[in-house]
């Protein structure tokens, strides 16, 4: 089932897109304001787009319904990973991708973007997908099934240039976690610029100023 999405677009014909994935329960109008502080005219016109990830049962909060990429199924995001949440999402994030290329523009003008969940799905995705992107931007969250991302992701994507930032004060996703996941891509041999800010679980001004300097970079 396609997923519901807003687009924005900053001027007609797009010659670049960035796909950006909400965290949990949130939905897809939640970056849509901080997208907006964006100044990318230096690159010409650009298409965001904003998908609702499914509705499902989310176990740590106690069976609730609501917008998730997958389960969370407990404190432990290590040890007890849902696998299968994971791979169904990643197959609906390949579709926005194909998607955009379809409507001209090409995988090495696609950044994939995302927070907390939507940072897991980012690199889920990202370093699995099949032709070269032009960055994977990853906000407050963590490397998913990170024992099996050397033996899944594509050559295409080996030198993919990674965005990541945490905060240092995250009580939903501790930095300890975040900088594991920076210090296994980099293990790998992805280039990460990696980011922190004196914040909880959340964004603030100069993250989206360096976002802004490293997408103008990705992008040019």
């Amino acid at each position: 089932m396609a997923l519901e999405t807003i687009e924005i677009e900053t001027a007609p014909n797009p010659t670049a897109s960035i796909i950006i994935l909400h965290g949990l329960g949130a939905d897809g109008n939640d970056f849509v304001p901080i997208a907006q502080e964006l100044n990318l005219a230096a690159i010409g016109a650009v298409r965001f787009v904003f998908p609702s990830a499914p509705t499902r049962p989310v176990t740590i909060n106690a069976g609730y319904v609501m917008r998730a990429w997958y389960d969370i199924l407990g404190t432990d995001l290590v040890r007890r990973e849902d696998e299968a949440g994971l791979r169904a999402s990643h197959a609906q994030v390949e579709a926005l991708i194909a998607h955009e290329c379809a409507r001209g523009v090409p995988a090495a003008r696609i950044v994939l973007a995302g927070f907390s969940q939507g940072c897991a799905m980012t690199f889920m995705a990202g370093l699995r997908h099949g032709e070269r992107l032009a960055g994977l931007m990853g906000l407050s969250g963590y490397l998913p099934l990170a024992a099996l991302t050397a033996a899944e992701r594509t050559d295409a994507n080996a030198n993919v240039p990674i965005f990541q930032a945490h905060g240092s004060a995250d009580g939903v996703i501790p930095i300890a976690r975040a900088s594991a996941s920076r210090d296994a891509l980099i293990a790998l041999g992805h280039p990460v610029e990696w980011h922190t800010y004196p914040m909880a679980h959340s964004v603030c001004p100069q993250e989206i100023a360096d976002m802004n300097a490293w997408l103008l970079r990705v992008l040019a």
